[in-house]
């Protein structure tokens, strides 16, 4: 479990929902890259967790600028032995100093929705 000063330090987390099965995503692989010169840098990565959540960046590794989620759905769903249209989805959005950034996905095997949350 994630302490309140560390919960606190988070700058990037994301939460995962399947609108199909009406539950939280577990178990999807998520990667964050940043655009640096043009170039996609490799800034972590993590897996959901049962609530279908993943922190991603603290403070300590946090730099304003565009970032790239990259959700790994395909093995997701065939766990659950769905056939699914995306093998994964990915999210760009622009970050800025002072601000948090929480990204949900929810998911189904042919589309996805995402927004900024809270």
């Amino acid at each position: 479990m994630v302490s309140r000063e560390m919960a606190s330090n988070i700058k990037i987390s994301t939460h995962v929902l399947d609108t199909s099965r009406g539950r939280a995503a577990a178990g999807i692989s998520v990667s964050i890259t940043k655009l640096s010169d043009g170039l996609w840098t490799s800034v972590g990565q993590g897996e959901t967790n049962q609530d279908g959540r993943v922190n991603l960046v603290d403070g300590s590794n946090y730099t304003p600028g565009t970032y790239k989620l990259h959700f790994e759905v395909d093995k997701y769903f065939k766990t659950h032995g769905v056939d699914a249209f995306y093998p994964f989805v990915e999210v760009t959005f622009n970050a800025v100093e002072g601000e948090k950034y929480h990204i949900p996905v929810l998911l189904n095997p042919f589309g996805y929705t995402t927004y900024r949350g809270t």
